[in-house]
């Protein structure tokens, strides 16, 4: 597959990650998570996260090298930490990023985190779909290049197998564009090795799309433990339930509560490569403040959906 066609579906993901991200943060400020409604959105500009910085270093990384090339990501990842460390990093990925940059090995840094278990938090998940958007077609290339995406950052085996779950439901999502919703999850847990993660999507998969999200929420978490394992199967199970809806699936997302950047940002992510750029709000992409990209090859009809 020709490597522009590839980038055009990963900057696809990465549109709407990146809005869902903005978005999502928007509802930290009190003020807005009170007044905003379906009618009436945040005002912007809205500012995104460290998702989106570290899914941009992703996604230079496979502009560059067409693959996941872990030294290099590791210091796209903390060249963006150390020019714009106000964006949102939890206190380990600082310092795992600060310790890169002055010279460390990621090898043994990511392994040394949390007392030597590695971290099982949602960082290598909130940044994969667009991953999982670029090497479709190929199953055992999107699980071993999330493998290595998440290493860098996240040791630890559940880190990686929120990282897994997220690419392989973005290249179930590039596969089966119009799809039954409802067949991603079983697929995305057929290719997937035992985990936590994996067994609370096997939980979500036995609730109907059409269950109260804050039943889904209460059960498996949406984000609150800021893990892979109490935030990616609540985002896998809004993505089927909202498969058409960008919009409402952000709403939902963002009223259920949780680490709410990351989840609109993963189910922003995963549904876009549904609805295509056309089914993501016209006005949410100039309220989200402008992509801070590294590269110069990005044009506008990079982001278009390409069937």
């Amino acid at each position: 597959m020709p490597v522009e066609q590839q980038m055009q579906r990963a900057c696809l993901s990465l549109e709407g990650l990146s809005i869902g991200d903005a978005f999502g943060q928007q509802f930290f400020l009190p003020h807005v998570a009170a007044g905003a409604n379906r009618d009436n959105p945040p005002t912007p500009p809205w500012n995104y996260t460290d998702d989106t910085e570290m899914t941009l270093a992703l996604v230079e990384t496979l502009h560059h090298h067409h693959a996941i090339h872990q030294d290099d990501f590791a210091l796209r990842l903390a060249s963006r930490y150390e020019s714009q460390p106000y964006r949102g990093y939890g206190a380990g990925a600082r310092r795992l990023l600060q310790e890169i940059s002055a010279g460390g090995d990621w090898r043994a840094l990511s392994r040394n985190m949390f007392s030597g278990l590695g971290s099982f938090g949602n960082g290598a998940a909130m940044r994969a779909a667009p991953l999982g958007a670029w090497f479709a077609g190929d199953v055992e290339t999107v699980i071993q290049q999330a493998i290595l995406s998440a290493e860098v950052t996240h040791a630890h085996p559940e880190g990686q197998a929120g990282a897994i779950a997220v690419a392989l439901a973005a290249a179930w999502a590039v596969e089966h564009r119009g799809g039954a919703a409802n067949e991603m999850i079983p697929w995305v847990i057929s290719h997937m090795d035992p985990s936590e993660v994996r067994r609370r999507l096997e939980w979500v998969a036995t609730y109907p799309l059409d269950t109260w999200a804050f039943t889904i929420a209460s059960q498996v978490g949406s984000g609150y433990d800021i893990s892979a394992q109490d935030t990616v199967p609540f985002c896998l199970w809004m993505t089927a339930a909202h498969w058409a809806d960008y919009k409402e699936a952000m709403w939902v997302a963002a009223r259920v509560g949780g680490d709410i950047d990351t989840t609109c940002a993963i189910i922003g992510g995963l549904i876009a490569l549904n609805v295509g750029k056309e089914g993501i709000p016209a006005d949410w992409f100039h309220f989200r403040e402008r992509l801070n990209w590294k590269i110069s090859v990005i044009e506008p009809s990079a982001v278009n959906h390409q069937d």
